[in-house]
C-alpha cells in the first residue's frame, strides 16, 4: 500500500475533516502517499486531484463541512463515467480509497471494490440513517445545532404565547428530530416511522393550554410532511397561532462537537491500518464506546431498527 486515495461525497457532516486529517496523517506516518479526490465521485470521475500533505490538513480538525468538496454525480452512476473513475484511480497509481458520506457514498465504494478497487467506508451523514451503526459522523453536531434553534425558537414562542412546528432533516429516517424531541422538551415528535395523528398532535397542544402553557413546540422530520401546511392544519383546529421554522442547511455547518471529532479522528486512522493489512472492503461505525468494522456489502444490507423506546419516553415525559 502505497498510494491511499481519500474522497468525501454527498451531504457535508461535521466531523468529514476530522476524518480526512486522521486519514492524511495516520497514512504519512506510515510512508503512505495520500491523494485528495475533490468533489466526490464527480472528482473521481473527472480527475480532480490533489497531493495532501501535512500542511494540508494543519487547522481543520474543528471546522465543518468538508476541504475536499462533495458534489452529487450522475455521470459516476452510469457505465460510461464509472470507467472513467477506475482509469483515473489506475492513472493516480492509487491502491485503496477510503470514501466518506452516507449510503449513497457506500453503494459507489462497494461498486469500486467489486472492481478491484480497495476501499473502507466511513459513515459521514447527519441523518443517522445507516443501520449497521449505532451513530454517524455529525449526527451529534447536527442534534446540537437543532437544540440550540428550538431553545431560541422556544423563548420567542413562549413570549407571544404561539405553537411552533420545527422542520429538521433526516430524508426518511427520523433519528435527529426523536432525538431533538426528547432532549429539547418538546410536545410532539412527528416522524416517518410513526404515522401521524393530527387528533392526538391538537389535543396534546390543548391539554398543555390547560393547565396554563403558553407554548408549544412540535419537531418535524422532513421525511413525514411539511413543516406549514402542518402549521396552518394546527391552528385551523386549535385557534391558536402557529408559526414554523425550517432549520435548512444550518443543520449541517458548525464547528464538529467532541466527539465526532474523536470518532473521525478514530476512524480516519483505522481506515488507513485496515488497507495496509489488506483488509478490503469494511464499513466503519460505532457500536457503544467502540469502532468496530463489517463487511460493506453486508453492513448495506443490515435493516433499520426503529427506536420505539425512545419515542414512547419522549411521549411519556411530554405530558
Amino acid at each position: 500500500m502505497k498510494k491511499i486515495g481519500i474522497l468525501t461525497s454527498g451531504g457535508d457532516a461535521p466531523g468529514m475533516n476530522a476524518a480526512v486529517r486522521a486519514v492524511v496523517r495516520h497514512g504519512i506516518y506510515n510512508n503512505i502517499n495520500i491523494i485528495g479526490i475533490k468533489n466526490g465521485y464527480k472528482g473521481l470521475v473527472e480527475g480532480e486531484s490533489v497531493e495532501m500533505n501535512l500542511s494540508s490538513v494543519a487547522d481543520i480538525i474543528h471546522r465543518g463541512g468538508t476541504i475536499l468538496g462533495s458534489a452529487r454525480s450522475k455521470e459516476f452512476q452510469e457505465q460510461e463515467g464509472f470507467e472513467k473513475a477506475l482509469k483515473n484511480i489506475k492513472y493516480l497509481g492509487i491502491d485503496g480509497l477510503v470514501a466518506i458520506g452516507g449510503d449513497g457514498t457506500f453503494r459507489g465504494a462497494l461498486s469500486l471494490e467489486k472492481s478491484g478497487v480497495p476501499v473502507i467506508g466511513i459513515p459521514g451523514t447527519i441523518d443517522n440513517d445507516l443501520p449497521y451503526t449505532q451513530y454517524t459522523l455529525g449526527f451529534f453536531t447536527a442534534l446540537t445545532t437543532v437544540l440550540e434553534s428550538v431553545e431560541k425558537i422556544r423563548d420567542t414562542s413562549s413570549s407571544h404565547s404561539r405553537n411552533n412546528v420545527i422542520q429538521v432533516m433526516g430524508r426518511n429516517c427520523g433519528d435527529l428530530a426523536l432525538y431533538a424531541g426528547l432532549a429539547g422538551g418538546a410536545e410532539m415528535v412527528i416522524i416517518p416511522e410513526i404515522q401521524c395523528n393530527i387528533n392526538e398532535v391538537c389535543d396534546k397542544i390543548m391539554q398543555g393550554r390547560a393547565r396554563g402553557k403558553r407554548h408549544s413546540i412540535i419537531i418535524l422530520a422532513e421525511g413525514a410532511g411539511d413543516a406549514k401546511s402542518l402549521s396552518e392544519l394546527i391552528e385551523s383546529r386549535t385557534g391558536i397561532a402557529t408559526r414554523y421554522s425550517v432549520l435548512g442547511y444550518t443543520q449541517r455547518g458548525g464547528t464538529p462537537s467532541a466527539f465526532d471529532r474523536l470518532t473521525g479522528s478514530q476512524m480516519g486512522a483505522m481506515a488507513v491500518q485496515l488497507l495496509i493489512e489488506s483488509a478490503a472492503g469494511r464499513a466503519l461505525g460505532v457500536r457503544g464506546n467502540e469502532i468496530f468494522h463489517m463487511d460493506m456489502e453486508e453492513a448495506l444490507s443490515v435493516e433499520r431498527k426503529f427506536d420505539k423506546a425512545t419515542y414512547e419516553l419522549t411521549k411519556i415525559l411530554s405530558i
